[in-house]
């Protein structure tokens, strides 16, 4: 090997490592990411039943070419509830579209075994005044493929109640 080749390998060498580096980083999922690819693998129908014994069902359905989940909350004594999930950037959100006529938002964080996602509320639309009843919070638990739980948490003047969702998939 020529002196001008190793010259130019010692050049280059550092250079294609750092691009390698920086390939590798970009194409590296966040948790966020991660988190709403599991999401995205819900499609379906989800049955279960409330913490009142009621039966209900949730239905997961990729929309919108892939950039948003959508989840329809369905059961005999209660209204029913549309979710979105959508990524914002690097934060996965959800936006709940509530039978009470607002609309709260909230952004996840990962546990670290990455199968529970916890949204905490950041804002709303349509919401009377700040104390007004509107959802704080949702845990959506992966238990497995066919299972996971949903556990809801509405907020009214400072009043907590939460609904806990035990659901399986309709196979």
């Amino acid at each position: 090997m020529t002196n001008a080749m190793k010259q130019t390998l010692r050049t280059l060498l550092p250079l294609l490592i750092l691009a390698s580096l920086n390939a590798t980083s970009a194409w590296a999922q966040t948790d966020a990411q991660k988190a709403f690819a599991a999401i995205k693998a819900m499609p379906g129908t989800w049955e279960g039943k409330g913490e009142d014994g009621q039966p209900l069902q949730v239905s997961f359905k990729v929309v919108s070419g892939g950039t948003a989940v959508m989840s329809e909350i369905q059961s005999d004594h209660a209204h029913d509830m549309v979710s979105l999930f959508n990524m914002d950037g690097s934060r996965l959100l959800l936006t709940h579209y509530c039978s009470m006529g607002n609309q709260p938002r909230m952004q996840a964080s990962v546990s670290p075994d990455g199968k529970t996602f916890t949204f905490n509320y950041v804002d709303a639309t349509n919401l009377a005044s700040p104390d007004a009843g509107h959802i704080q919070k949702m845990v959506l638990t992966l238990v497995d493929e066919n299972h996971h739980t949903e556990n809801w948490t509405f907020v009214d003047h400072g009043k907590e109640v939460n609904r806990f969702f035990d659901l399986h998939r309709q196979l």
